[in-house]
C-alpha cells in the first residue's frame, strides 16, 4: 500500500446510510480567500445560502473534527469533509442474502434493480451502501460489478487491504462466471457456441453498440441453449471478456434479447419505482482460486429463473 494511501485523511463524520461524507481537497489556486468561497463554486448543486447553512450547522469539518465556518481561511492542499445531502430514492423491495462470509470477503445474492455501487441517481439504494449499513461493514467495497438490473452472485471485500488481490482476479480474467438467461429460442445453440463481436460504448448513450463491420472483435461470449420453454429458451452464458452490457447486447444482436430488458433492442421508459418486470439475467455461479488461501472456490446463487418482480 502506498504511503499516500496509508495517510489519506479520514472523515470526522460517521457514514450515513452506508455513504461516506464528501472529501474535498483544496486545490493550489489563489482564487479563493475562504473555504466558503471555494465551496460555493465547487458545490454547484447548492445555493450560496445552502452552503452557509451547512457551515453554520457544523456539516463541514477538517479531518481532526475542527468545524469549518464562513470565515475559515482557504489553505491550498488541505482537505475538508462535507456531510452529504441525500435525494429521495425508491426503496428496492428485495433483500440481499449472504452466500458466504469470511474475514476477507462477503459474497451476496444481489437482487434485480439494485445497483452495485453508488453512482448517479442511485446512492443509498445500492448493494454497497445497504450492506455497509445493514451488516455494520463500513469498509465494504465491490471486487467487481453487476449491472443494476442483473441478479446473482456479487463478491465484495471487507477491508482495503484485500481489495487489490480480489479486484485483480476479475481484472485479469481469472474468474469463471456463468450466467443464466431467458430469451427467445434460437435454433443453432444446442452446443456451446463462441460469439465474437466488436462492442462500443459511446459516452452519453445508454446502450452498447454492436459494430458489425468492425474487423477486430473485442468481446467473446460462450452461449449454449440448455432448455426450451415454448417460444423461449434458457441459456447458459459465459463471458470470456467483460465489456459493458456484453451479454445483453450480444443476445439482442443475435435476435434473442433477454426477457425483461428495457434497453435492448430498444429503450423503454420504465419508472424508477417500477419493480414488476426484472431482467431475466442471473449471475448463477462464480469460480476462482482464492488469491490468499490459493484454494479453488465456487459460489452459487440461490435464485432461479424466472426472476420474480414486485407489483406496485
Amino acid at each position: 500500500m502506498s504511503r499516500s494511501r496509508r495517510h489519506r485523511p479520514r472523515s470526522p463524520f460517521p457514514q450515513e446510510h452506508g455513504i461516506d461524507a464528501m472529501r474535498i481537497s483544496l486545490p493550489h489556486n489563489d482564487s479563493w480567500t475562504t473555504v466558503r468561497d471555494h465551496l460555493v463554486e465547487r458545490l454547484s448543486a447548492l445555493t450560496p445560502d445552502e452552503v452557509d447553512a451547512k457551515l453554520d450547522a457544523g456539516d463541514v469539518a477538517e479531518p481532526d473534527g475542527t468545524q469549518v465556518g464562513r470565515s475559515t481561511p482557504y489553505v491550498a492542499g488541505r482537505v475538508v469533509f462535507v456531510r452529504r445531502e441525500f435525494a429521495p430514492e425508491p426503496v428496492v423491495p428485495f433483500g440481499i442474502p449472504v452466500i458466504h462470509e469470511d474475514e476477507r470477503i462477503l459474497v451476496v445474492d444481489k437482487p434485480p434493480f439494485l445497483a452495485t455501487m453508488p453512482r448517479g441517481s442511485h446512492i443509498v439504494q445500492t448493494a454497497v451502501a445497504r450492506l455497509r449499513d445493514e451488516l455494520d461493514l463500513p469498509l465494504l467495497s465491490p471486487a467487481h460489478r453487476l449491472d443494476r438490473l442483473t441478479s446473482g452472485v456479487l463478491v465484495l471485500t471487507k477491508d482495503p487491504r484485500w481489495r487489490g488481490p480480489y479486484q485483480e482476479l476479475f481484472a485479469t480474467r481469472r474468474v469463471v462466471k456463468t450466467y443464466l438467461a431467458l430469451a427467445p429460442a434460437l435454433e443453432d445453440f444446442d452446443q456451446t457456441t463462441d460469439v465474437y463481436l466488436h462492442l462500443t460504448k459511446v459516452h452519453g448513450e445508454h446502450a452498447t453498440r454492436v459494430e458489425v463491420a468492425h474487423p477486430e472483435p473485442n468481446s467473446h461470449t460462450r452461449i449454449r441453449r440448455v432448455e426450451h420453454r415454448g417460444d423461449d429458451a434458457r441459456y447458459e452464458l459465459r463471458p470470456v471478456t467483460g465489456r459493458t452490457h456484453q451479454l445483453r447486447a450480444t443476445m439482442s444482436h443475435l435476435g434473442a434479447p433477454i426477457i425483461g430488458d428495457p434497453l435492448y433492442p430498444r429503450q423503454l421508459q420504465v419508472a424508477r419505482s417500477d419493480f414488476s418486470t426484472p431482467l431475466q439475467l442471473l449471475a448463477a455461479t462464480i469460480e476462482f482460486v482464492d488469491p490468499v488461501t490459493k484454494e479453488p472456490v465456487s459460489h452459487r446463487s440461490g435464485r432461479r429463473l424466472p426472476v420474480c418482480g414486485v407489483s406496485s
